[in-house]
Formats: structure tokens, sequence, C-alpha cells
């Protein structure tokens, strides 16, 4: 220490007034001397580790508000992409459903198609049958006729023991 200000220290201490009672806080000139030490550490801890502080704390927030900006316009973008994903996929629904009836519709069609040609070759078939049948009938009936014809004479012929025309 500078030999001027230990002699300051020296005489603020000596000068200090006497009470008779007893006091509570002795107010002298040592109260300065605190203070100033006071304000030098003030200055200097502000300096050093307060502005510090501040600005650290002040760029953290604005970092984090930063963020929580980038999170909100990103849940906003994805929003925005969730609703037309959506939309896309209420069209895909739409047009599947779409192409489902016209499908559906169409098989009915070629059902129903089907179905009046498998019809008209059966009904063609049966006609063909049933003319078949009614010409080999009309034929056996023929031959049958023929036959009966044959056996009535001559069961006639015996029957009544003369030839019969």
């Amino acid at each position: 220490m500078p030999l001027g200000l230990h002699n300051v220290i020296l005489s603020l201490g000596s000068a200090a007034p006497h009470a008779d009672e007893q006091q509570l806080l002795d107010l002298d000139g040592t109260i300065f001397l605190t203070l100033g030490l006071f304000l030098v550490f003030f200055v200097f801890l502000t300096q050093l580790l307060w502005k510090p502080y501040l600005r650290v704390k002040a760029e953290r927030v604005r970092r984090v508000d930063g963020f929580r900006a980038d999170a909100a316009k990103m849940e906003a973008d994805s929003k925005v992409r969730f609703q037309k994903v959506e939309e896309g996929l209420a069209e895909a629904r739409r047009l599947t459903a779409g192409e489902l009836i016209s499908a559906r519709a169409e098989a009915r069609t070629r059902e129903t198609t089907l179905m009046a040609e498998a019809q008209a070759k059966s009904q063609a078939a049966l006609e063909e049958a049933r003319k078949a049948l009614a010409a080999s009938m009309a034929t056996e009936k023929a031959r049958l006729q023929g036959h009966a014809e044959t056996l009535g004479a001559q069961l006639a012929t015996k029957v009544l023991g003369r030839s019969v025309s």
C-alpha cells in the first residue's frame, strides 16, 4: 500500500468520535471508505460479471424465442402439408369410389350381355333339339303306324281265321 493511503486510513480511524453511551452503529470516516470500496466492487463486478451474464441471458432468450418461432413455423407448415395430403387422399378415395361404381356397372352390363347370349344359345339349342325330337317322333310314329297296321292285320287274320285286307 502506498504510504499516503495508509495515513488517510489511519487518520480516519483515529478521528472517530467517542460517545459515552454504547452506540448501535458508529458513524465515522470508515463509512466513506466502506462506501467507496462498495462502489469500486460494484463497478468492477458489474463490468466483469453482471453485464456478461445479462448478455448471455439475452442471447439465450433470443435463441429460445427463435427456436420457438421456427417450431411454430414448422408446425404450421406440417399442418398445411397434412391438410394437402388429406385432401389428396380424399380425392383418391372419391376417384376410386367412382371407378369402382363404373367397374361394377360395366360388370353388370357384361354379365347381362353374357347371360342374354347364353340364353339365346340355349334357346336355339333347345329349339333345334325339339325339332330333331319332333322329326324323330314323326319318323318313329310313321314306322310304328306301319308296324301297327301290319300287326293289326296279322292279329285280325288270326282272330277271324280269314285274311283281312
